[in-house]
C-alpha cells in the first residue's frame, strides 16, 4: 500500500532539548528515524514548526537529504493537515515521531497491510495490546479523517496529539501482530538522557543503523535492559517512599538511603512497570528527594500520590480562612518539593480532616481540584469505620488503608466497597503488607515492641503457611496473599535498596491465588490485637 509517512519532530523538547539532533551510531536521531522508516521504499516527510528554534533542525535535514514541511507551532493537527495539502482524501497517512528510531520499513509495511485488510479508519501500535516496547509506535489513518478532526476538534489535547479525536470517534484499533512478544513494559523512546544512552548503546557503532532489523534491536534491548526482571509489569505494586525521607520501619537496619540509591530504586521500579509512587508531607524529605530524582523526565511515567500535612500546627479554633491557608500551604509545598505544577493524587492524611474545622480542609481541597492543582482526591484511613465515613463523600476516589495477612478487620466492608465501585470510580491501595517489616522477622524483641502477646503462635503460623505455599518464603506469602485479594488495586511497598525492590517485584509477579487457596491459607489465623496491627501504638527503640 502506498502511504504518506509524516514524522513529527521539534527541537525544543522540554525534557531533553535538542534530542532529535543527538547522534545514534553517528546519525542524528531524527534522520535515523526517517531513514529507518523509509528503508523499504516509503517516502518520509518530517513535519516541524516555522519557529526559528527549528531552523537548525531543517538545516540538518537538508544536509541529509530528508524532506520536511514547516507549519504551525502550537497546533500540531493543523501542521499535519497543511502538510497533506493536495493529497487525496483517501490517502493513507502514517504518523511517526522523531524520538522513536526503532520502527522500520518492514514494520510499517506490516502495519499498513493490517490496516488495509481490516478496513478500519484508525490503527495504532502502542501499549500492552501490541506487545512491543514504548517507542515502537506508529499510527495509521487517512487524510480525510485528519481533515475532519481539524475542522471539529476544539480541545487542545486533541489538537496537540493529532489523532486522538479520530480514535475517540472511530475507535482505537490495535496492531496485535507482535502481541506474543510481551515487551510492552520495555522502553526504547528517547525522552530523557538515560533513554538516549540506552538507545545509543543498543545501536552501537553500526555503519548502517538504518538497516538493522527491528527484531535484532528488540533482542539487544532485552540484553541491555538489565533492570527488567519480570515479563509481567508490576502495575499493582506501589512504591512507598517513606524510607526516602526518614528512617522508617521497625526492622529497618540500613537507615535512610542515599539519593543515588533512591535513583536506582526509582528507575528500576519504573522500568518494571510500577505506576504509582506514594509519599507524604510527613515523610521528612521524601517529597524533595523524589522530586529531584524524577526531575529528568521520569515524572511523566508515574502517578505521584502524596498526603496532606497532618495540620497539627493549625489552631483548633481557626476560622475558615486560616484553615484554607494552612491547607493550601501544604499542597503548594508538595508541588514545590515534587517539582510539579499539579498533585496527581492527594490524600488527606487523617480521616477527621473530612469534617474538621466545619469541613474547611475538605472544601479547600475540592476547590484546588476544580482549579487543576490537584487531580484525584482521597483519604488515608486506619480502620473500617473510617472507610465507611470516607465513602460517604462522593469526591473521594482514592482510599489507602492498612492490610496484611494477619489483619482480620476488613471483611465486613468489602461488599460496601464493591457496591460503591458500581456507582463511581474508586481505587483501593493498601499499605503495611509486611507490617513495616515485622512479619518478615522472628526477633522476639521487635514483636514485643509491637505489643504482640502470642509471638510464638504467630511466628510459627507464618512459617508453616510459607512452607506450604511459598517454599518457606514468608515475604512472598504475605505479598501474594494481599495482592490476591480482588478488592485491592495496589499494594504500597517500601524498600531500602534496589536488590530488595527487584526481589519483591519477582515475588509480586507470580500468579494470584484463587479464593479457595486464600481460604486455606487463612485457616487457623492467629488473632492479634489492634495494638499490634497499628504501628502508631508500637514502642519506640528508647521506650
Amino acid at each position: 500500500m502506498k502511504a504518506t509517512l509524516l514524522l513529527q519532530a521539534r527541537t525544543n523538547s522540554s525534557r531533553l532539548p535538542g534530542k532529535v539532533l543527538l547522534p545514534i551510531a553517528g546519525v542524528p536521531l531524527v534522520v535515523l528515524a526517517a531513514r529507518r522508516a523509509a528503508n523499504s521504499g516509503h517516502e518520509v516527510v518530517v513535519v516541524t514548526s516555522q519557529e526559528s528554534s527549528d531552523d537548525i533542525l531543517c538545516s540538518v535535514l537538508d544536509c541529509w537529504g530528508i524532506k520536511y514541511f514547516r507549519g504551525e507551532l502550537n497546533d500540531t493537527l493543523k501542521r499535519f493537515v497543511d502538510a497533506l495539502e493536495g493529497a487525496d482524501n483517501n490517502q493513507v497517512v502514517v504518523r511517526l515521531t522523531g524520538d522513536n528510531v526503532f520502527p522500520d520499513g518492514s514494520f510499517i509495511d506490516e502495519l499498513l497491510l493490517d490496516y488495509q485488510q481490516r478496513e478500519i479508519s484508525y490503527l495504532t501500535c502502542v501499549g500492552e495490546p501490541c506487545g512491543l516496547p514504548y517507542g515502537v509506535s506508529a499510527e495509521v489513518t487517512k487524510a480525510k479523517y485528519l481533515r475532519e478532526a481539524h475542522k471539529r476538534a476544539v480541545m487542545s489535547f486533541d489538537r496537540e496529539h493529532v489523532t486522538s479525536w479520530i480514535a475517540k470517534k472511530y475507535g482505537r484499533n490495535f496492531f496485535t501482530f507482535y502481541q506474543s512478544f510481551g515487551m510492552h513494559q520495555w522502553r526504547c523512546t528517547v525522552d530523557t538522557l538515560s533513554d538516549y544512552l540506552l538507545v545509543a548503546k543498543v545501536f552501537g557503532v553500526d555503519k548502517a543503523p538504518e538497516k538493522i532489523p527491528l527484531n535484532k534491536l528488540l533482542e539487544k534491548l532485552k540484553d541491555f535492559s538489565v533492570d527488567i526482571v519480570t515479563p509481567v509489569p508490576a502495575t499493582r505494586l506501589v512504591l512507598g517512599t517513606a524510607q526516602f525521607g526518614l528512617k522508617y520501619g521497625i526492622a529497618n537496619k540500613e537507615g535512610q538511603p542515599e539519593e543515588a540509591t533512591v535513583e536506582r530504586i526509582t528507575r528500576s521500579a519504573i522500568a518494571n512497570g510500577v505506576q504509582f509512587f506514594d509519599t507524604a508531607r510527613a515523610y521528612g524529605g521524601s517529597e524533595r528527594v523524589l522530586g529531584n530524582v524524577l526531575a529528568e523526565g521520569w515524572s511523566s511515567r508515574v502517578t505521584i500520590i502524596t498526603k496532606l500535612s497532618t495540620l497539627e500546627d493549625c489552631p483548633g479554633e481557626a476560622d475558615y480562612s486560616i484553615v484554607k491557608a494552612f491547607t493550601e500551604r501544604s499542597i503548594y509545598q508538595s508541588c514545590y518539593e515534587l517539582q510539579s505544577q499539579k498533585i496527581d493524587v492527594l490524600l488527606l492524611h487523617r480521616t477527621d480532616h473530612l469534617t474538621a474545622w466545619l469541613g474547611a480542609v475538605w472544601e479547600t481541597v475540592k476547590q484546588l481540584k476544580q482549579c487543576g492543582v490537584v487531580g484525584e482526591i482521597g483519604v488515608s484511613v486506619q480502620t473500617p469505620e473510617e472507610v465507611m465515613l470516607a465513602l460517604k463523600f462522593e469526591d473521594v476516589s482514592f482510599i489507602q488503608l492498612p492490610y496484611n495477612i494477619l489483619d482480620h478487620r476488613w471483611g465486613a466492608i468489602i461488599k460496601t466497597i464493591n457496591k460503591v465501585r458500581q456507582q463511581r470510580k474508586l481505587t483501593i491501595h493498601t499499605r503495611s503488607a509486611l507490617l513495616q517489616g515485622l512479619l518478615a522477622t522472628t526477633q522476639c524483641e521487635l514483636w514485643h515492641r509491637a505489643h504482640c502477646s502470642n509471638i510464638a503462635e504467630v511466628v510459627s503460623w507464618l512459617k508453616n503457611k510459607a512452607q506450604q505455599y511459598t517454599n518457606g518464603d514468608v515475604i512472598e506469602l504475605c505479598l501474594r496473599y494481599v495482592l490476591s485479594q480482588s478488592w485491592i488495586d495496589g499494594v504500597v511497598m517500601g524498600v531500602d535498596n534496589q536488590e530488595q525492590l527487584l526481589q519483591n517485584i519477582l515475588k509480586t509477579g507470580k500468579e494470584n491465588w484463587p479464593e479457595r487457596i486464600l481460604e486455606k491459607i487463612a485457616d487457623g489465623l492467629p488473632l492479634v490485637s489492634e495494638k499490634t496491627l497499628n504501628p502508631a501504638n508500637w514502642k519506640h527503640n528508647n521506650a
